[in-house]
């Protein structure tokens, strides 16, 4: 669930070149096909993205790499709301479709899916990874002006109609883990913080939040920047364990974080370990690191878990273990689903107001101010230049809960998130 924090400075140079050179390729290629916007039988205007009664949606995700447990989650999700919300009658009698391509966390092939899918579809319910967002935003905001719900939550994607995060921003999100390390878990003002993150748009939006807070309440940060291929957190321990770190968050993968919290365990650093959104999975607890993470290590989450104690929580179980009932449950199943629900109510705003254009679903979700689907975060997305939630949950590895994560404090907001406002690109 790696958003644009920092997203083009994760990429290598020669990536960077190959992204650009694509883009550019693709504006003069992906033109307006000249169909421009239609009035149906019924009096609904529609344009791209609509053929017949069917509203065409792309899903660009991760089903091979680096998020590929993340990937599969949030597409099946998505899945499941699709075929209930075609179920129910659609959006004014149209159907929704879901095209699914796999980039497997490549930037060549995000942006070649991106070019391929965008003359065709209404918009994205998912495109995962911020720093593919970040490099073909140039053109969503431009000329294709399509609604994306990324599943990525950098700071650096706000300030867009088009571009929507969910949930708080990676930013707001770390400042929130580092108040529960240092009101619930010791930290506190002159100690040392370790920052083990993602180089790239996720993890260096992250670190613009741990920055932030260390300045607010007297910490040092210690930082150990680390690639998305690197697995063993061994030298970033020991770098950490000589700073005489007191706490550290972690803003990377599910992978590196049980190297990191397994590493730190048998080399007795005795420092609680926090993690954002994207830096774990349950898989994780079927590991030689279990036994670490079920002791020392918490995460920072946009939403509650998929084990929590709502109806709307417990039908999803229910309707995704029958669905799919190989597949455990994570909390990718919520952020997918949530996504898609998003999605789903700017259809049907969009419906009401007689308007199933790009434009027409760009508008609708603008007035959605107070969306809540039982997750226990409310949502708005009133202001582009604002994350649609400012609160962070923060749960903690539990073999015996649904999902595989308890929550251990509500949702909430600090006082330092409160006063903070994301750098908008």
């Amino acid at each position: 669930m790696n958003p644009r924090n920092g997203r083009t400075r994760m990429l290598t140079v020669t990536a960077v070149a190959t992204l650009l050179a694509l883009t550019a390729a693709c504006s003069s290629k992906a033109k307006d096909d000249g169909g421009g916007d239609k009035q149906s039988a019924g009096g609904i205007k529609t344009g791209k993205g609509i053929t017949g009664k069917t509203i065409n949606l792309g899903v660009l995700t991760d089903m091979t790499g680096v998020y590929a447990t993340l990937g599969k989650s949030v597409t099946q999700a998505q899945q499941l709301y699709v075929k209930q919300f075609n179920a129910a009658g659609g959006a004014c009698g149209y159907k929704a479709k879901l095209t699914v391509r796999d980039h497997g966390y490549d930037p060549q092939k995000a942006v070649a899916g991106y070019t391929e899918l965008a003359p065709d579809v209404l918009g994205f319910p998912q495109f995962l990874g911020s720093p593919f967002v970040a490099a073909v935003k140039p053109r969503i905001d431009g000329q294709d002006k399509a609604l994306v719900l990324p599943q990525a939550w950098s700071a650096h994607l706000l300030g867009s109609k088009y571009v929507r995060v969910i949930g708080s921003t990676y930013d707001i999100e770390t400042i929130n883990a580092i108040d529960f390390l240092m009101k619930e878990k010791g930290l506190k003002k002159g100690d040392k913080l370790g920052h083990v993150y993602f180089e790239g748009d996720y993890g260096e939006n992250a670190l613009q939040g741990s920055t932030y807070m260390a300045k607010d309440a007297g910490l040092t940060v210690v930082e150990q920047k680390i690639k998305p291929t690197d697995n063993d957190m061994t030298a970033q321990v020991s770098a950490l364990k000589k700073a005489g770190v007191k706490g550290v968050v972690i803003s990377a993968g599910p992978r590196q974080a049980a190297s990191l919290v397994g590493v730190a365990a048998a080399a007795k650093l005795n420092a609680p370990i926090i993690g954002n959104n994207s830096a774990y999975s349950p898989q994780l607890l079927g590991t030689q690191a279990a036994p670490a993470l079920l002791k020392n290590y918490w995460v920072a989450s946009p939403s509650l878990p998929i084990g929590a104690d709502t109806p709307e929580a417990k039908k999803l179980v229910a309707d995704y273990k029958k669905a799919y009932p190989k597949d455990a449950l994570d909390n990718g199943v919520v952020a997918g689903w949530t996504a898609a629900a998003v999605f789903g109510e700017a259809l049907k705003k969009a419906c009401e107001d007689k308007d199933l254009t790009r434009e027409g679903v760009d508008k609708a979700l603008l007035s959605l101010s107070d969306f809540e689907n039982g997750f226990g975060v409310t949502q708005n997305f009133s202001d582009p230049k604002a994350p649609s939630s400012h609160e962070s949950v923060i749960l903690q590895p539990d073999k015996s809960a649904v999902g595989g994560m308890k929550v251990v404090r509500q949702p909430s907001e600090s006082e330092q998130a409160k006063g903070f406002t994301p750098k908008v690109s």
